[in-house]
């Protein structure tokens, strides 16, 4: 994959990829909706975890894919598409957090209910929902970025345009004060 966000594309489908961006830069519309397909559920992840709910995410994922629309012709192939992709996304979301302040606390992946134990597991997600909510946003960026979205610490460096020990330093503290938050809420056992 071009990313581990589970994006459709693969690094060995080169010309794939090319042919859907020169598709997408002209404005193909077969092609602008193979790209929207291919990315809207990572981006959409990536939304609902900086804005903390569904429906500021939505809102960020609608004014992202306007943005990449609009910038598309533009984009110069100076970082790979996704890393391009998020970033906009990035912005968007940031943008769009708190425009409707009703958190509905939705677990980033709410397919990862099983019947086995439904109630548990969606108690837990809510949980670690809420812990994420308490850290600041750079934090919350960080550890979303990758944790969820499984990018690397260079990756999210290039994204967030910052240096990559300033990545490794966020990171470490988020995890420090999330552990902290799960302990104060009774959810984090040292003996695990």
């Amino acid at each position: 994959m071009e990313t581990r966000a589970g994006c459709a594309i693969e690094p060995g489908r080169t010309a794939l990829r090319e042919e859907l961006l020169h598709g997408a830069r002209s404005r193909t519309r077969p092609q602008l909706a193979e790209l929207f397909e291919a990315y809207r559920k990572p981006i959409f992840k990536l939304c609902l975890n900086l804005t903390g709910n569904r429906t500021d995410a939505e809102d960020a994922l609608q004014a992202s894919f306007l943005a990449i629309y609009e910038a598309l012709p533009t984009f110069s192939g100076g970082s790979k598409l996704s890393t391009w992709m998020f970033r906009i996304a990035l912005r968007m979301a940031l943008r769009s957090k708190g425009k409707n302040r009703q958190l509905d606390a939705v677990p980033a992946d709410s397919t990862a209910d099983t019947p086995a134990d439904p109630v548990s597991r969606r108690e837990t997600s809510e949980v670690l929902a809420r812990a994420m909510g308490q850290l600041s946003a750079e934090h919350r960026m960080v550890l979303s970025l990758f944790a969820i979205e499984e990018l690397s610490h260079r990756e999210i460096a290039e994204l967030l345009g910052i240096p990559e020990g300033t990545v490794w330093s966020r990171l470490h503290v988020a995890r420090k004060k999330l552990v902290a938050e799960l302990k104060e809420r009774g959810y984090f056992r040292e003996d695990l």
